[in-house]
């Protein structure tokens, strides 16, 4: 098992997996339980992972995503929990934040841009799945606030990391997708572009400067934003894309954990 691990600080550790060796649609690893994958499988990737962070398998949480806005606080009573209580609660869920120590929170994506956010001073992390639905939902900026109102952060102290996900080149989308950008007010000028296609031109969109910028509207200092800048697509053979393998295929895991 390989990770990307971005350059955060002495007392959180955050990544994203590398899909690893082998051909097939879920590859070496894979730990997103709703993607078509083998149950064996996946449990085995989890409790790899598991022992690199030195945690245990409890101590993992994996939403299942449904490209909303919805948003899940994880504290000590949601760990006390019955693990089909946890299940029912991580329904529908597409951002995670918690202050709970040695607890990996995180989101699958396999060309959705994930965010994970953290604030070093008050020790609160955050993971974010934002497909361009949840992009338009801005639910960037939402986790924000909570992070704000349930955990009293300050904007100023937060920093974002924008792991790997589908670049502007690479995300061709219709009229319609355009269109529900442009209705709730996002720059066009800076997030749209037409390219050469098949038959005329076609609408592309940077996922990756339309969460930068929401969370610069939310308050959070532009040199505290960082873009991985890997586009998912391009570089399918190092990490899952939906677009190259369908839907039936591994995703990558983006953690954040306070240490």
């Amino acid at each position: 098992m390989k990770l990307l691990e971005y350059n955060t600080n002495n007392n959180i550790r955050a990544f994203s997996t590398y899909r690893g060796e082998g051909s097939g649609n879920y590859a070496e690893f894979n730990i997103t339980h709703y993607c078509g994958d083998s149950p064996e499988h996946v449990a085995e990737c989890r409790l790899e992972l598991c022992k690199s962070l030195a945690i245990e398998d409890n101590s993992l949480i994996l939403p299942r995503q449904t490209h909303g806005d919805n948003i899940i606080c994880i504290d000590k009573e949601f760990l006390d929990k019955q693990k089909k209580q946890q299940e029912e609660l991580l329904y529908g869920i597409d951002a995670i934040v918690t202050n709970l120590p040695h607890t990996c929170i995180g989101v699958s994506t396999a060309d959705c841009i994930p965010v994970l956010l953290y604030d070093s001073t008050k020790c609160v992390i955050a993971a974010v799945h934002a497909g361009w639905r949840g992009t338009v939902a801005r639910i960037t900026q939402k986790c924000i606030a909570v992070m704000n109102k349930e955990y009293g952060c300050d904007t100023e102290d937060i920093k974002a990391i924008i792991a790997p996900g589908i670049s502007k080149e690479a995300f061709e989308i219709g009229e319609e997708v355009y269109e529900e950008f442009a209705k709730d007010g996002f720059p066009m000028e800076r997030i749209a572009s037409l390219y050469p296609a098949e038959q005329g031109e076609k609408w592309h969109i940077d996922l990756w400067e339309a969460n930068r910028l929401q969370m610069i509207d939310a308050g959070i200092k532009a040199e505290n934003i960082t873009v991985a800048g890997i586009c998912t697509y391009n570089d399918h053979n190092e990490f899952f894309s939906a677009r190259r393998l369908g839907i039936n295929s591994g995703r990558i895991f983006n953690g954040i954990m306070l240490l």
